[in-house]
């Protein structure tokens, strides 16, 4: 039986909507909106694609953008399979212990015979192709199943820059990234990510991250590994965003200085947003320790649900599923020399990327399923 709501009455069901953009009373929206177009970035002048339209009823397919079509959809608004996760079988843990083993054994044998090479940074793709991703691909294929959408918008070849948002206490989110990328471009390309300088001030974790192709977050060496065509990725969040509150899920912190859009001005390089959501609810942070933290010499302890309650077993993160969309380059190329040096360009710029990255986000959320089941 169906029942009705007298009118004037208030469905208790009925959900609150906050207008994210209004236009002020008395103010023509034509006009207003050929005001706003003059000032927006060249790239927004065809409209947002992850938030016009919002307010207006879902259809049965509706991409993140307009020049991204997804066979399965972005979540449970569409249909997708809901997948759980084979590492608590016993078949799954038996297939990861062996897919590991076979991947050691075989780098044992090569790295005894000399045949392998290694960069300038410390990057031995040798080692991490037969050792390193192995292992790690079966939590990403397994444990958080990854579901990555608009990697046509990386470029087959050349340098680019990737920017994406931070979450997750410990920084897993940038070994995923670098495994979306390499298994699912169509070229196999490897992500270089440039890491905080407390990576590199662990002796086990610093030799790690560079052997896997991570970098300091540096000007320098942004600078070499976009001049060398590399597709670099930085989180300009930062430990702002990474030892964020649980209840802050999903809220950008600040970019920084816009660092990372000078880079890409000097060297041309096109700035692609990098949007991830499933990374917020692996460790969710519901407190933060700063005495410990500063005795440890730690940007933040945090306190979560099972850590430190579990001890050891409380730092195992928790199974949420995973999405990592790759937007729309936004190109540098059409802005001379100086830009790099003028801080309203920068400014203007980290902004945009931000905003592109932050209705992204809210887009993806929408239409996300079960947090850990799809």
């Amino acid at each position: 039986m169906v029942g009705t709501v007298p009118t004037g009455a208030t469905d208790a069901r009925t959900a609150k909507v906050i207008q994210l953009y209004a236009t002020p009373n008395g103010v023509d929206g034509a006009a207003m909106g050929r005001d706003l177009s003059e000032r927006r970035h060249p790239s927004q002048l065809t409209g947002h694609p992850n938030t016009d339209g919002f307010g207006m009823p879902p259809a049965s397919v509706t991409p993140i953008t307009d020049e991204i079509t997804l066979a399965d959809g972005l979540g449970a608004e569409t249909g997708n399979d809901v997948r759980s996760s084979p590492l608590f079988s016993l078949g799954g843990i038996r297939g990861a212990i062996a897919d590991t083993l076979t991947s050691t054994a075989g780098f044992i044998r090569e790295r005894m015979t000399g045949d392998y090479d290694v960069d300038e940074f410390g990057f031995d793709p040798h080692f991490t192709e037969t050792v390193f991703f192995p292992a790690i691909r079966q939590v990403y294929e397994k444990w958080f199943r990854v579901e990555v959408t608009g990697i046509e918008n990386l470029p087959a070849e050349g340098a680019a820059l990737l920017v994406a948002n931070h979450a997750g206490v410990i920084p897993i989110d940038a070994l995923m990234c670098s495994i979306a990328v390499r298994d699912n471009h169509p070229t196999g390309r490897y992500l270089r990510a440039l890491a905080a300088d407390l990576v590199f001030e662990m002796p086990a974790i610093s030799e790690m991250a560079r052997r896997i192709g991570a970098t300091m977050a540096c000007t320098n060496d942004a600078d070499r590994l976009l001049r060398a065509g590399e597709l670099t990725a930085v989180w300009p969040e930062g430990f702002k965003g990474i030892g964020k509150p649980y209840k802050d899920r999903y809220r950008l912190q600040r970019f920084g200085r816009g660092g990372f859009v000078t880079t890409a001005l000097k060297n041309s390089a096109p700035i692609i947003p990098m949007s991830i959501v499933g990374s917020e609810e692996i460790y969710p942070m519901i407190a933060d320790l700063k005495p410990v933290a500063r005795m440890l010499g730690l940007p933040y302890f945090p306190i979560t649900p099972l850590f430190p309650l579990l001890g050891p077993l409380g730092a195992v993160p928790l199974p949420s599923k995973w999405h990592i969309h790759f937007g729309r380059p936004i190109d540098t190329s059409g802005y001379d020399e100086s830009a790099a040096d003028d801080p309203m360009v920068v400014f203007d710029l980290t902004d945009h990327v931000r905003e592109e990255i932050q209705q992204t986000l809210f887009r993806m959320l929408s239409r996300r399923g079960s947090v850990y089941f799809g």
